[in-house]
């Protein structure tokens, strides 16, 4: 799809892929709506940009899913329509087992990860439906396809995000509606930061692992906008979420000892 000239909607636009995605589409010519929970990071975004009329911001809970269902209208009052919508906002857990975690740190995991990502699609697919082409995206996870260690709740929620998404895909193909799931795999964000959660030695953002180091954010915002140029329902970002995916359809049990050993050798034992 041409970006130029159309309506876009990213959330978690205040920061990391969304941040970089924002600049990435006025750099194509969008008009976007950036959406964010952060009025700091949205400040901070606009005046960085520049974009003039061409950027609003927005800020929204998502699991509200009242203010969800209004913002359609304040967005198409801002842009006259929405062409495409990225839902890239999302939180990891703490890096806790299953039966550690707290009732309502499995619950916001969810609420937001996958029930925040539905409101949006519920909220603007109407919208989409009517335009003469339009793009609805979706931002999973490596975690969707491989369980990590400490991060199975966060995993749960964005593999709901995946196969609800390849729904949506096989929902819409006889419309004009395209659809897209991204599966980022190590990128160089704060989300531990805006989730709440303290990491160790190998914190996000830096290195990885030995001889490793994330994605920038910029980088996986060109992945994520090269793919939806080519209409990729699977979007993988990262040479480490390709590999891995190919590891755990070879073989299921030692992709996943693979990666508890490099969650162990980063996190340190707990």
């Amino acid at each position: 799809m041409e970006m130029r000239g159309k309506g876009v909607v990213v959330t978690g636009a205040a920061s990391g892929i969304g941040h970089a995605l924002v600049e990435a589409l006025l750099a194509k010519g969008a008009r976007v709506a950036a959406v964010d929970l952060q009025d700091q990071g949205l400040e901070r975004l606009a005046a960085e940009v520049n974009a003039g009329e061409r950027l609003s911001t927005h800020r929204l809970d998502i699991t509200d899913r009242s203010a969800v269902r209004a913002l359609p209208a304040e967005v198409i009052a801002r842009h006259g329509a929405v062409d495409v919508v990225i839902n890239n906002a999302g939180i990891i857990q703490p890096f806790e087992c299953v039966h550690d975690l707290s009732d309502e740190v499995i619950e916001h995991t969810m609420d937001v990860n996958f029930y925040g990502t539905l409101w949006m699609v519920r909220a603007f697919l109407p919208h989409l439906l009517e335009r003469p082409e339009a793009y609805l995206v979706n931002v999973a996870s490596m975690g969707a396809f491989l369980p990590v260690p400490g991060q199975a709740i966060y995993g749960a929620s964005k593999a709901a995000v995946k196969l609800m998404t390849e729904g949506l895909y096989a929902e819409l193909m006889e419309t004009s509606v395209k659809v897209s799931v991204v599966m980022p795999g190590a990128v160089a964000t704060n989300i531990a930061e805006n989730s709440g959660v303290v990491m160790g030695d190998g914190e996000e953002g830096g290195d990885a692992g030995e001889g490793y180091r994330a994605l920038e954010a910029d980088k996986a915002a060109e992945i994520i906008l090269e793919g939806m140029e080519d209409e990729r329902l699977h979007i993988l970002v990262g040479s480490d979420a390709r590999l891995m995916q190919l590891a755990n359809r070879i073989a299921p049990k030692g992709s996943i000892r693979l990666i508890q050993r490099k969650m162990r050798d980063l996190l340190g034992d707990s």
